[in-house]
């Protein structure tokens, strides 16, 4: 078969046959698609959905539209993740651009957050690092007026002398301890009812008062067959229970009961050897009295303001936490609603001045009405309010030291209190802002429970500082008003007040602080 000669095409051929072939195309483009148009679409509608890798496929796919998800250790994310692991490392100058920026700071967030766990939360655990050491600190009087009072003077005590020496020997054991103090009976003019009223008045967490006719009493009941002979009348134990009962129940009633144990144990040892000895006592006479062999002598418990009902708990305890907390988000809820003043929005702006004056009435009004309805929980929930005054040396439930007016100034100490805690963390939101306020928050809070619901007595003398923070002296109001107990009502609201004016001198100050916050940030943008 004859071989067709080669035709060697030159570019000018090709160039003319190109532009040739093109007017053809054009010219049957009205008509019908090209053969090649044909194939273009078809390799269009085969590849369709297919994904090629080019180089933009890290912001769209091939055919424009998002990429497909991937996985978290995908190559195509190695860039992001070293950008998310150095964010969440460190915290950059979006969060708050006008106090970092100032400094151009890039302070570690999980340091930041390390180090606030470790100080801050070691607050509230150290608070009873040292309980079981600190314990000597609950003060109890020991009073012995057995045999010191007429007429009881010929009698030789040795009721009262036993006890003393068993509180001395409780002192010198290893073990924790009430402290005991051995308090001569002239210090209280011999009057047993004098005991009392200082344990009432804080100047002891609790008494124990041996009756100046104790052994009298028992040595008669042995001798003379006394069948009326009651050997809870020997000894007394005087505590005030609404002033902590957590401190109570805990610390100080477990070792008052080994104190009574050991009491009337080694007595009774002595005791009994000593009557069994004695020949002059029919037996038939002991037989009559046998209470006055065992137990011989006990302890009658006076608990001059018991801590009841149960309701009123939270009033003085984990229900103030909410006082805070309520303080404390106000600023976030009525923010937005005050800045409408100082906004330019079909209205001229409010002066500065007189918008700082707004706020702040503006934000105690609102303490005014939120304290008001967490107080009427409590009275809701009927925590005696109406109850009448007691005689401070006698046991009373509830008694009311205002009567009807017991409620009114209830809802005052919270109301001061919520200005004493909101105001704070108004100016605090107002300066650190955001996140910042969150850790303000835990700080704030972790503060003033740790020096409130636990005892400082308890506690390192590091804490003494507590007695000045607002919580603590809203405790200590609430309980003295709800339990009628020793009041200190006047400093307690001496150091709310002094909170309160501390804050309000601050709070012009913070506002202005903010505003040049704000606008700083707005020029940046």
């Amino acid at each position: 078969m004859p071989t067709l000669p080669k035709i060697r095409t030159t570019p000018m051929a090709t160039t003319a046959s190109q532009h040739s072939a093109g007017q053809r195309r054009e010219h049957r483009s009205d008509e019908s698609p090209s053969s090649d148009e044909t194939l273009d679409a078809h390799a269009t509608d085969d590849h369709r959905g297919k994904k090629y890798p080019t180089d933009n496929d890290e912001e769209k796919g091939n055919d424009g539209r998002p990429p497909q998800p991937v996985g978290f250790f995908d190559k195509s994310l190695s860039t992001v993740r070293l950008q998310v692991f150095g964010l969440w490392a460190r915290t950059s100058q979006s969060y708050d651009n006008s106090i970092l920026s100032s400094s151009n700071l890039l302070t570690k967030t999980a340091l930041i957050l390390s180090a606030f766990i470790l100080t801050v939360l070691s607050l509230y655990w150290a608070v009873l690092f040292n309980v079981e050491q600190n314990t000597s600190s609950l003060t109890v009087f020991v009073v012995d007026f057995d045999g010191k009072i007429d007429p009881f003077t010929a009698t030789t005590p040795f009721v009262g002398p036993l006890i003393t020496t068993t509180t001395e020997m409780m002192l010198s054991a290893p073990e924790p301890h009430l402290g005991y103090q051995t308090i001569q009976p002239s210090v209280f003019d011999n009057d047993p009812m004098a005991v009392r009223q200082a344990v009432y008045d804080w100047k002891a967490y609790a008494a124990v008062i041996i009756m100046p006719n104790a052994t009298a009493l028992l040595k008669q009941a042995v001798d003379q067959a006394n069948v009326t002979y009651d050997p809870l009348g020997a000894c007394q134990i005087v505590y005030v229970q609404a002033r902590d009962e957590t401190t109570f129940s805990n610390y100080i009633t477990p070792q008052l009961n080994a104190l009574q144990t050991l009491a009337t144990s080694n007595f009774g040892q002595m005791w009994t050897g000593m009557v069994l000895q004695n020949t002059s006592i029919p037996r038939e006479d002991l037989q009559r009295v046998p209470q006055a062999l065992s137990p011989a002598i006990g302890f009658s418990e006076f608990n001059l303001r018991p801590f009841t009902p149960a309701v009123a708990t939270p009033a003085v305890t984990i229900g103030l936490i909410y006082l805070i907390i309520l303080s404390f988000f106000s600023f976030s809820f009525y923010l937005p609603i005050h800045m409408k003043f100082i906004s330019s929005e079909g209205h001229p702006p409010m002066k500065f001045p007189s918008y700082i004056v707004w706020r702040w009435t503006a934000t105690l009004a609102a303490y005014f009405f939120m304290s008001l309805c967490y107080s009427l929980i409590s009275l809701a929930f009927q925590i005696p309010f109406a109850n009448p005054s007691a005689p401070d040396t006698e046991v009373a439930s509830n008694p009311e030291p205002y009567g009807k007016g017991t409620f009114v100034v209830y809802w005052m100490i919270n109301y001061v209190g919520m200005i004493a805690l909101g105001l704070a963390c108004e100016n605090v939101a107002m300066v650190i802002g955001q996140p910042w306020t969150a850790m303000w928050l835990i700080f704030w809070v972790i503060t003033n429970v740790s020096t409130s619901f636990y005892n400082l007595d308890l506690a390192p003398k590091f804490y003494y500082w507590g007695y000045a923070w607002p919580l603590h002296n809203i405790v200590e109001a609430s309980r003295s008003t709800l339990f009628q107990l020793h009041s200190r009502i006047g400093l307690n609201f001496g150091v709310l007040f002094v909170w309160c004016a501390i804050n309000t001198a601050l709070f012009p100050l913070c506002c202005y602080f903010l505003r040049w916050k704000m606008q700083k940030e707005q020029k940046q943008k």
